[in-house]
């Protein structure tokens, strides 16, 4: 009941057959695992970026408004006639 030497090099075939495949799913399930956290951190970096946009963007219409205000304002104080204040005098006994 010898097993002949090609029933042997079968059964080594096959076994070097399975224990290749295992490590090439294995290999396969380490690039699928980074290839994951890899889109994870994109879409988390895009996600901040898209929100780092916005607010840039809100802080620009700001400064444009108030940029605005101010210049409605300077326009507003050229068309207004200047009231001149003369200086309050104190009595004489206060000036010293």
């Amino acid at each position: 009941m010898l097993k002949s030497v090609k029933s042997r090099a079968e059964v080594q075939f096959a076994a070097t057959q399975k224990k290749d495949m295992q490590a090439l799913k294995e290999k396969e399930k380490v690039e699928q695992d980074k290839a994951e956290h890899v889109a994870r951190l994109r879409g988390l970096r895009l996600a901040k970026e898209a929100i780092d946009k916005v607010a840039d963007d809100k802080a620009a219409d700001e400064k444009v408004a108030t940029a605005k205000k101010a210049t409605a304002k300077k326009a507003a104080a050229k068309q207004a006639p200047a009231i001149k204040k003369t200086p309050i005098r104190l009595p004489q006994a206060h000036r010293r």
